[in-house]
């Protein structure tokens, strides 16, 4: 559900640079989607992919301890595909592809820290995110933090507790929006490109665990079956609805005029509008038949060198 709603707030923030003729456009101010839009979504998403790329990382690995005799081959397979897919879509589609930076920094840090104690894992991650976001700000060096975040966060047990509690992510959201508050202060106050750039990242890690920390406590609400039926069929098909995404904003950008820079926050609401509801359709009716998404089941087949059932069985 939580990868659902991150692919949302993903689509919204590549619009217009997939759109401007596969150049991948960095946004030069907090306006580029519309002041507040802007400050609410460029590059606050983002850290949640890449938290749950590090924790689906290590859920796979201690799946894969159980059925395979060399689990961390598994784990190459799996990266080595993602980079040849992350290449294809860089090359044919558009350059600001992130899956084949994943790829990259999952073979170079995130396989690797599989021999490492779990504490060393955390330990890492507690020192390369703060360092990367206060004195770098770089897309490049906060994924390999966020990545063992994810993992240490599997090996210590938390993302199995994660629903159980309230109090623990209401209290921590405060904390975040406590932090969260300053730093859009401080993105906002005419900061030269670097110090912009550095207040962009410190913000976006702050809104993106408060987004987190928000979606935890709702599901522990009555609206729980709500967010679990928009959020999930995206989730759940998130590499799918990925890379489909940036075939339809191709598409659907020669219908538009004027250049993708100029596109109104109403113009880019109604195109990810449409193009989620049709991926939302798409899933949904996907996933009563299937138990995966198509590319998902093949990322799948060529991980376990196997191939897995696609079809649902009766009862399933």
């Amino acid at each position: 559900m939580v990868r659902g709603f991150a692919l949302c707030g993903i689509l919204w923030v590549n619009i217009k640079p997939i759109a401007n003729a596969g150049r991948v456009v960095v946004p030069a101010s907090p306006g580029t989607h519309g002041e507040w839009m802007g400050l609410l979504t460029d590059q606050r998403f983002f850290p949640i992919f890449s938290l749950l790329f590090g924790v689906g990382f290590s859920l796979l690995l201690g799946s894969a301890a159980g059925r395979a005799p060399r689990p961390r081959l598994v784990l190459l397979r799996r990266l080595l595909v993602l980079l040849g897919v992350g290449l294809l879509h860089h090359v044919l589609l558009w350059q600001g592809d992130i899956l084949t930076v994943y790829a990259i920094v999952g073979l170079v840090v995130l396989l690797p820290s599989t021999w490492l104690p779990r504490w060393a894992v955390a330990g890492l991650a507690a020192v390369l995110i703060p360092t990367s976001a206060i004195f770098t700000g770089g897309f490049f060096t906060l994924v390999p933090g966020l990545f063992l975040l994810g993992s240490a966060l599997v090996r210590y047990g938390v993302i199995d507790r994660i629903e159980r509690s309230t109090w623990v992510p209401a209290v921590l959201g405060l904390v975040l929006a406590a932090g969260a508050a300053p730093a859009l202060w401080w993105q906002i106050g005419g900061l030269s490109d670097r110090d912009f750039v550095r207040a962009m990242a410190v913000a976006g890690l702050l809104l993106a665990g408060l987004y987190v920390c928000v979606l935890l406590v709702l599901l522990r609400t009555p609206l729980r079956p709500a967010l679990q039926a928009v959020f999930m069929p995206l989730g759940r098909m998130a590499l799918t609805n990925y890379l489909t995404a940036t075939v339809l904003v191709l598409v659907v950008s020669r219908f538009i005029d004027g250049p993708p820079e100029r596109w109104s926050s109403t113009t880019l609401l109604l195109i990810a509008g449409a193009i989620l509801t049709l991926q939302w359709v798409w899933s949904t009716l996907w996933l009563r038949r299937y138990r995966q998404g198509p590319l998902e089941w093949l990322w799948r087949w060529a991980t376990l060198a196997r191939r897995p059932p696609l079809r649902r069985t009766a009862g399933q």
